[in-house]
């Protein structure tokens, strides 16, 4: 079914990134403060409201739903939404630190879940616990491998990049995916939320760079694949992983924009990078039970979405809410 969700641009909205709890058992750098205050319970969408919000897009056309957070695992009874989701007619994908893969890698196969995004920023693990604060590499690495072990279409890693914290590692990373026959994404830093650690212009590190130190022991070639979201890929003569690249500042994707983002307050996100949102909390809890008002809701909203978002290279926070509250 073509997407009934259009935008003033052109720009049909087939994709949402829907967030299931803005909590998470890591506190990276650039994803929220050390000490973190969290949403009250009651302010949170239940599992079955947030299966409500998937089963709308779903009828409106959206034919990706990609599950985030905070940690989406971390979720109580996070698999009965998983298993209900991979229900509907949607490639249902999930994003996740890996901490919880090692005990609910098959489970999530098994509930519908196609494939897996896993950050992974250091190889280094004294390194690796300063960027997640509070995560342990090897957990995540014996998460990697049961996923790999667990029959998805697809497992990626993505890795944020800083200058001056991890940028040593990009050749290990690219060596690390290769090893392991992952797909790898390197992502420029997002600027969300009051960040302390680092100054963000200094730490910046563009997506040209980094192809050109890849490039550098591996030839890049340009490859036409997309994966539905923002990611350049490039492929390598003697290996069948891709490298992608998510370059919101130095390479601007607005206007191929596919996507949606909902956090677990309800709040409709028209754009990663501005303000423009609708409170489909609200309507789910004055009108539980009637899909149409949700989607006449969802389907107004789209009058919201702007032509491209506002990111600045400074380090003055152009959008306060952290990453982990806008849904990663």
């Amino acid at each position: 079914m073509a997407s009934e969700l259009i935008d003033r641009f052109g720009r049909h909205v087939e994709y949402l990134r829907l967030s299931v709890t803005d909590r998470c058992d890591f506190r990276c750098v650039y994803c929220m403060a050390e000490k973190m205050e969290f949403l009250p319970r009651a302010e949170v969408l239940s599992l079955e409201e947030l299966y409500d919000v998937g089963a709308a897009f779903s009828r409106l056309g959206v034919r990706k739903i990609r599950l985030t957070g905070g940690e989406p695992l971390v979720r109580r009874d996070v698999l009965t939404l998983v298993e209900r989701l991979g229900q509907l007619p949607v490639e249902l994908v999930l994003t996740t630190n890996g901490s919880q893969l090692h005990t609910m890698a098959q489970d999530l196969a098994a509930a519908g879940v196609q494939r897996l995004n896993i950050s992974l920023d250091s190889l280094q693990p004294e390194r690796f616990a300063r960027l997640t604060r509070t995560g342990r590499l090897t957990q995540v690495l014996d998460g990697i491998e049961a996923a790999r072990s667990a029959g998805f279409h697809g497992v990626k890693l993505n890795s944020v990049i800083l200058r001056g914290r991890n940028d040593d590692e990009v050749l290990a990373l690219v060596e690390f995916a290769r090893d392991a026959g992952l797909d790898i994404s390197f992502i420029e830093e997002m600027p969300l939320g009051q960040i302390t650690e680092h100054g963000r212009l200094e730490s910046f590190c563009s997506s040209d760079e980094l192809r050109e130190v890849i490039d550098s022991r591996y030839p890049l070639h340009d490859s036409p694949e997309r994966s539905g979201g923002p990611a350049r890929y490039f492929r390598m003569a003697d290996s069948d992983i891709r490298i992608g690249f998510i370059s919101p500042h130095s390479h601007n994707f607005c206007s191929e924009c596919n996507r949606v983002r909902v956090t677990v307050e309800g709040r409709l996100l028209l754009c990663l990078g501005n303000e423009h949102s609708v409170d489909l909390r609200a309507v789910l809890r004055e009108f539980p039970g009637e899909a149409a008002r949700l989607e006449q809701a969802i389907i107004a909203a789209m009058a919201l979405k702007p032509e491209k978002h506002e990111f600045r290279l400074d380090d003055e926070p152009q959008i306060l809410r952290f990453m982990n509250m806008t849904g990663g």
